[in-house]
């Protein structure tokens, strides 16, 4: 992970620390590509936790934005996940 992640994500958690108590519910929202592939990969990797899950297409149907509304233990448990989403090509998270 380079620098610049790195320092994101520890910005991220040490804000999810004071602004949450844990175990919490937590948003998720992501833009990928539209492929049934790419959205089935977000929505894989939620699979078995409980999670809502809500996607829209863009106006031009390029990009499907993802949302995910999941119970989270911690703000480690958060970052875990963005990292592991990270490996998608052309995703994007908000």
């Amino acid at each position: 992970m380079d620098k610049k992640s790195e320092e994101f994500y520890e910005r991220l958690k040490a804000e999810l620390e004071r602004s949450s108590s844990w175990p919490a519910l937590y948003l998720y929202k992501f833009i990928v590509p539209t492929t049934v592939e790419k959205v089935q990969q977000v929505e894989n990797a939620f699979d078995c936790m409980g999670a809502v899950i809500k996607t829209t297409q863009s106006k031009t149907g390029r990009f499907t934005s993802v949302s995910v509304d999941v119970q989270m233990k911690n703000p480690q448990e958060v970052i875990e996940k963005y990292i592991e989403l990270s490996a998608i090509e052309g995703i994007v998270s908000l």
